[in-house]
């Protein structure tokens, strides 16, 4: 596991120094498998008690993709990536809402009844 942690940090200090248009199509693919392995180890390692503030962080988290999908949004390359990146924005919004949603009513489940 830590290597894989090592491997993965050193290939995203690597790809940080470039530009990301310099960056190979094969190289991103390998950073976001290994992102996918590295993401599966750390939540099947987590306690169930811990699920809760786990989903919530996760979700702030997700306000990123947002900032990311604006960022596309606006660039205006074309036509095409406007209206991708809208449709981005939109999507994930509703991610982050129905995220903190969820994470509230699982909350109320922890709350004392009065």
């Amino acid at each position: 596991m830590e290597s894989l942690l090592l491997l993965a940090n050193e290939i995203a200090e690597q790809t940080a120094a470039r530009s990301h248009s310099d960056l190979p199509f094969v190289m991103a693919l390998t950073i976001f498998v290994l992102a996918i392995f590295v993401g599966f180890e750390i939540i099947t390692k987590v306690p169930p008690t811990l699920h809760t503030p786990l989903m919530s962080g996760s979700n702030a988290i997700s306000g990123i993709t947002i900032v990311g999908a604006i960022i596309a949004a606006g660039a205006g390359h074309s036509t095409l990536a406007t209206i991708l990146g809208t449709l981005a924005v939109i999507l994930a919004t509703i991610n982050v809402v129905g995220g903190f949603l969820v994470t509230d009513r699982m909350l109320q489940m922890f709350k004392r009844k009065s």
